[in-house]
């Protein structure tokens, strides 16, 4: 009877809370409504170091272009074929993932692992994200971690921990520690500082004093909830996932030798993907293509017939339908205020505002303009070439060293990654793992809370600090 009561008590806390569909187009109704009430406005594009970017002299109202009724439903589609390429990415992963759990190389794996860590879970927490953080911040990887949540998740639930551990394992390690404090990130410090004609990387050291501060939050965070699963299960967050179902600890258990070759074949997957990333440029559609390749490999290996293979495809994918298609939701934003000429309008004013603040809180009005902008522009390296030539100058006029403007932007860019509505990455994340949006945000929202407050009481030692070279 326990049991059942627990169990009806996770499934409550699936119940409750917006659906992330309502939520999306709630958004899209009101930046609707905006085009309508805001001016639009632009700012003129010119070429930098190959790269377009804003010229910071040049704004000026234009014609305004408010989106129709008709119009906001037409984006709807647009937005679909604007986000089309995480979408079949999703869908692709989702596919190669369902053919990898027919093979039962990835079960057997995290029947070691639970054995292995049966007695000390708690250290796999930092080492994990650890692993995860080191990639965000010294190559920029967003995207490619995406194919480890569904690995690490049932990790975790076979140690009596939930699915949103193994998630917060994989996002926050990455993206709020990695990617937000970003050593050597080509993505966000590469482009930001080649902009404001910094030495590349410059101001290193500050950033790995960074990387250790939001690495520590991380950890803390990730494992109080997890002590706390450990202790009353009922107070999990399981998405997709039931705790019926994750896998018993079996201190006997042997692996076979086709599914340790097939692991074999896996973890040459990851490897040729971190060398691929790094030294190939790959993206999505490398990286969605070798998983799809590893799969099959590992299917012949263990002996899956090809119907299996396809059954497994199809069922793979059939399970990232709903999040595939909230990434398309999103990119409709996107879609109606590029339309709408609102983008270039709100940075206008809000990076004005900034330039009247006391001098000795400039630092922060800068990170806090980046922050709300990344809703608009999720990429680190768009918002990098559209806020970066404003950022730049303004710096210089207020007091500001550029370095700092640089360090406001990577915080303002990498901390909201882990709640907007509008990032790609965590839209797939949270579909692979099958937990609702905003469940999500109301689990993370004090983290989010705690490091922004982090950024401030760093941003401000920076400037007081004359964090440079200049």
């Amino acid at each position: 009877m326990a049991n059942q009561h627990q169990e009806k008590e996770v499934e409550v806390s699936r119940i409750k809370g917006i659906n992330a569909f309502v939520l999306m187009f709630i958004i899209i109704i009101t930046m609707t409504i905006l085009t309508y009430v805001l001016p639009a406005g632009q700012y003129d594009r010119i070429e930098s170091n190959g790269r377009m970017v804003v010229d910071p002299e040049s704004f000026h109202y234009i014609d305004s272009n408010p989106v129709g009724f008709l119009e906001m439903f037409n984006s709807i589609h647009l937005g679909m074929l604007e986000g089309a390429s995480i979408i079949l990415f999703v869908f692709l992963f989702g596919g190669a993932l369902g053919i990898m759990q027919k093979t039962g190389a990835i079960d057997s794996f995290i029947k070691v692992m639970a054995c292995k860590f049966g007695k000390q879970e708690y250290v796999l927490i930092p080492i994990l994200v650890l692993i995860f953080a080191s990639l965000g911040t010294l190559i920029g990887s967003a995207e490619d971690t995406l194919v480890y949540i569904a690995i690490v998740i049932p990790l975790t639930m076979a140690l009596g921990m939930d699915a949103i551990t193994g998630f917060a394992i994989v996002i926050l390690g990455t993206l709020a520690t990695g990617f937000t404090s970003g050593i050597t990130n080509p993505f966000n410090i590469g482009v930001a500082q080649t902009i404001a004609e910094l030495p590349m990387y410059s101001g290193m050291s500050y950033r790995i004093i960074v990387f250790f501060v939001f690495y520590i939050l991380t950890v803390i965070y990730i494992y109080r909830h997890a002590k706390k699963v450990k202790n009353d299960p009922s107070k999990g967050i399981y998405g997709k996932f039931k705790r019926e179902e994750s896998i018993k600890i079996d201190l006997d258990f042997k692996m076979s030798t086709s599914h340790l070759l097939a692991l074999l074949v896996l973890l040459g997957n990851f490897i040729a993907l971190i060398v691929g990333v790094i030294k190939f440029q790959w993206y999505i559609s490398e990286i969605g293509g070798i998983f799809l390749l590893s799969s099959i490999i590992m299917s012949v290996i263990c002996r899956v017939s090809p119907n299996k293979m396809a059954e497994g495809f199809i069922s793979g994918a059939r399970d990232m339908v709903e999040g595939a298609l909230i990434i398309g939701f999103a990119q409709t934003i996107l879609v109606i205020t590029t339309a709408g000429g609102l983008i270039d309008t709100i940075l206008y004013f809000v990076a004005n505002a900034v330039s009247v603040l006391p001098a000795s809180i400039n630092a922060v009005g800068m990170f806090l303009l980046q922050l709300c902008l990344n809703f608009l522009v999720p990429s680190g390296s768009g918002q990098a070439a559209l806020t970066m030539p404003i950022m730049t100058p303004l710096a210089d006029l207020i007091g500001v060293t550029r370095q700092t403007a640089v360090l406001a932007f990577q915080f303002g860019d990498g901390i909201s990654n882990m709640i907007i509505p509008t990032s790609g990455v965590l839209l797939a994340g949270l579909a692979i793992s099958g937990i609702p949006f905003s469940q999500w945000v109301k689990w993370v929202f004090p983290y989010f809370l705690i490091q922004t407050g982090l950024a401030i009481v760093l941003l401000v030692i920076a400037h007081v600090m004359n964090y440079g070279p200049f």
